[in-house]
């Protein structure tokens, strides 16, 4: 079990750069977790897809459907007193701390390539290319 933030799940669903990364972690660990927020994120990265012409708007909600079902039974709530404490604590946005909030409590890792989030939360968060 691993927590991904929204881009690595964007990653596995959208072709780029880091897809194969993406790929080869979910094959290698296909149980992946991450706070509610995630939709949020994700219809908005979504959105800049959609403004870009990137994508269509069917692909967009198909794009939107399979995430969804990535996650199904596996989105969590988060303490936000947690969320806050790491605010506080490091230059990273609520946003970002959901996921470390959400990863020291299952105990596992949050798999991100933010670097601020790996810079503030080293043994709590690492990169996806050392996945």
């Amino acid at each position: 079990m691993i927590v991904v933030d929204s881009n690595v799940l964007a990653y596995l669903l959208l072709p780029c750069e880091h897809s194969a990364r993406a790929d080869a972690l979910f094959r290698k660990d296909p149980e992946w977790v991450a706070p509610i927020l995630w939709r949020s994120e994700f219809r908005n990265l979504l959105a800049g897809y959609l403004r870009r012409g990137t994508l269509t708007f069917d692909q967009a909600t198909k794009v939107q459907t399979e995430a969804e079902a990535i996650l199904a039974g596996h989105e969590h709530e988060v303490d936000s007193r947690r969320v806050l404490e790491f605010v506080r604590d490091s230059d990273c946005t609520a946003y970002d701390c959901e996921f470390v909030a959400l990863a020291m409590r299952l105990e596992v890792k949050v798999v991100t390539m933010d670097r601020k989030l790996l810079k503030a939360f080293p043994t709590h968060a690492m990169a996806l290319s050392a996945a």
